[in-house]
């Protein structure tokens, strides 16, 4: 731990980043066939598979106008020896809750395009999240390989006809028909480690081992934080928490990874089909 202090009092870490810098990242989307939506994150040596799935069924009972989204979590076994048996039902509960905590906010996503028939149905996302390799910064990958999904995902497009006083729904086959998601304001997570004095975004395995305690923001393009959790059993100061939080690293950096999450996906999907894919799961 002396070690890695010692590198972060200059502002560089033992891979030559600086304290506000990410690891290299590599994006995919559309990667799974039989999805609405998906997308692969890879972040150095952390992977993440993303799928979503768009159902029709009934909005939540204090959303009657909205549509829903349902997280789920799975840690494969390979990822980490750790997650072996039901070693990673934690972790995946906690990055789900997380995830909710981030997107229940009325300013990411206009779930009311999602409603379909006020009080009876709507369109449902599952979004299912694999983590196929586990490297640090899990909550930052998948809350990026989320959204990546989200922007991803088309939903066929749907009518309502009323037929001698009952509600009949028609749902597109043409695969053109379809509604995509605004998801510009949907939130990233940014992840703010304490080591030692320091706080560095995107902690490296060996880095997350030297922290004390950590501050989770949920954090959109504009700005906006949708979300906090801290972490760990260090202390962080009141003022240390407002500089992160406020004028800070987290907004600033939330803000930068964000636009520039929307500018590749923009760009990838200008490229369609001419863009060199991975050949991941295909």
């Amino acid at each position: 731990m002396y070690f890695v202090c010692f590198f972060l009092k200059d502002n560089c870490r033992e891979d030559g980043r600086g304290c506000e810098d990410y690891r290299h990242m590599e994006i995919e989307t559309n990667v799974v066939s039989n999805t609405s939506g998906s997308a692969r994150v890879r972040l150095a040596n952390t992977d993440i598979l993303v799928g979503v799935k768009a159902e029709l069924g009934a909005p939540a009972p204090e959303k009657p106008d909205k549509g829903r989204l349902e997280f789920f979590v799975d840690c494969s076994a390979n990822a980490t020896p750790e997650f072996e048996g039901r070693g990673g039902e934690e972790l995946a509960t906690e990055i789900s809750g997380m995830l909710n905590r981030a997107y229940d906010c009325p300013a990411c996503l206009d779930l009311q395009k999602l409603c379909v028939i006020p009080n009876q149905q709507c369109w449902v996302l599952y979004i299912d999240i694999l983590l196929l390799e586990c490297g640090g910064n899990l909550f930052d990958a998948a809350s990026i390989a989320v959204k990546a999904a989200l922007y991803n995902t088309k939903i066929p497009t749907v009518t309502v006809s009323r037929d001698e006083g009952i509600m009949e729904l028609e749902i597109s086959d043409d695969p053109y028909d379809v509604q995509k998601i605004e998801v510009k304001l949907a939130p990233c997570i940014v992840t703010l480690s304490k080591i030692g004095h320091s706080h560095v975004v995107d902690a490296s395995q060996k880095e997350e081992s030297c922290c004390l305690a950590r501050l989770m923001m949920g954090v959109t393009q504009n700005g906006t934080i949708t979300a906090l959790k801290k972490e760990g059993s260090g202390s962080l100061d009141p003022t240390s928490v407002e500089d992160m939080i406020e004028v800070g690293t987290g907004k600033r950096v939330g803000e930068a990874l964000n636009k520039s999450l929307t500018t590749a996906l923009e760009e990838e999907e200008r490229q369609g089909t001419k863009s060199k894919t991975l050949g991941f799961l295909r």
